[in-house]
């Protein structure tokens, strides 16, 4: 793959978090009620920043989990057959029912991610919504799914990937698209 351009910076994607927690907050008029539930493996730090901003903005930490969607996947069979599948555990300490569940991830594309997230979210619980926020939305949707929240809209080719890395799991914190060669 080659670098085509880096979309987002630390600083960029900074901003857009903090947004986002402005836009959340907005939106569900505070923090009642409000969860943030990370999807493995981006999902979950981008998750706990959201969490921090919103402490800094409120002075209230919003209770927090990550959810492996590994075995809600629709194409685990597909996935298991080229390479093992990989189980990371979910962690959701508070009780979702009742709650605005916020689901977080890095890139939102086709949809399927974030399906299985709702099918692991609701298998803990009852929640009064589910909500979506996503540092980038990239197109090319499969499956009638839309962030609630954007850090920023990228159309891209079939052909580009986005990379996201992030200094908690990565070292670094960059948006980059890339083409396949």
């Amino acid at each position: 793959m080659k670098q085509k351009a880096v979309l987002l910076d630390q600083s960029a994607i900074n901003r857009a978090l903090t947004r986002i927690a402005h836009e959340i907050l907005e939106r569900n008029k505070g923090v009642d009620n409000l969860m943030l539930v990370g999807i493995k493996t981006r999902g979950v730090p981008l998750a706990k920043r959201l969490q921090t901003k919103i402490f800094e903005i409120e002075g209230v930490n919003v209770p927090i989990g990550e959810i492996d969607i590994t075995l809600y996947r629709d194409d685990l069979s597909h996935v298991s057959s080229n390479k093992e599948a990989t189980l990371h555990n979910t962690n959701i300490e508070a009780h979702i029912t009742g709650k605005k569940v916020i689901l977080v991830d890095d890139v939102l594309y086709t949809g399927r991610t974030v399906r299985a997230a709702m099918d692991g979210v609701i298998d803990q619980g009852r929640p009064s919504q589910i909500q979506l926020a996503v540092l980038i939305d990239r197109g090319h949707k499969e499956l009638p799914i839309r962030a609630d929240y954007i850090g920023k809209n990228i159309p891209t080719s079939q052909e580009e990937v986005i990379v996201v890395t992030l200094n908690e799991t990565d070292g670094d914190d960059q948006v980059s698209i890339y083409e396949n060669e």
